[in-house]
């Protein structure tokens, strides 16, 4: 299967709740919309300090990731990153790679946003089952083993 990409819109999740609170006009929303390399081998979410600086996600941790050459690396993590495929969102927290290194978009979001690859298209696609809905898949539903549980 060769590189798959698509057209991701990203908006930083911060400026959506100040919306919300009205304390942020719409149209002042920091938002991009970019063509992202899909890999459902790599886990995460991954964008460029490019892209961060633009949106201006805010800064939560420093994390180790393993890259596919096998060296370990640190990199920043932010938070609150609302990304939107056609009828689909999520947020998540992304990994921020150097300068304008090529952003990734990993299996994580993709799981949450109940999207496919489709290997003969080459192309990222709403999965065909949940056409009007993410669907997911949880655990068996079973009797609660805490049922003596008192607060």
């Amino acid at each position: 299967m060769g590189r798959v990409y698509a057209d991701i819109e990203f908006i930083n999740g911060d400026d959506l709740s100040l919306v919300r609170r009205s304390m942020m006009d719409q149209d002042e929303v920091n938002r991009i919309n970019i063509s992202f390399l899909v890999g459902s081998g790599a886990y995460n979410l991954c964008i460029n300090e490019v892209i961060q600086e633009q949106l201006q996600f805010p800064i939560v941790e420093k994390r180790k990731a393993q890259l596919a050459n096998g060296s370990i690396e640190e990199y920043d993590v932010v938070s609150n990153v609302e990304v939107r495929f056609k009828n689909r969102s999520t947020t998540c927290r992304a990994f921020v790679l150097p300068g304008d290194s090529e952003p990734l978009f990993g299996a994580i979001p993709m799981e949450d946003m109940d999207l496919i690859i489709h290997p003969l298209k080459q192309e990222l696609l709403v999965n065909p089952e949940h056409p009007y809905f993410a669907q997911m898949t949880l655990k068996g539903i079973r009797k609660s083993t805490f049922k003596n549980f008192k607060k």
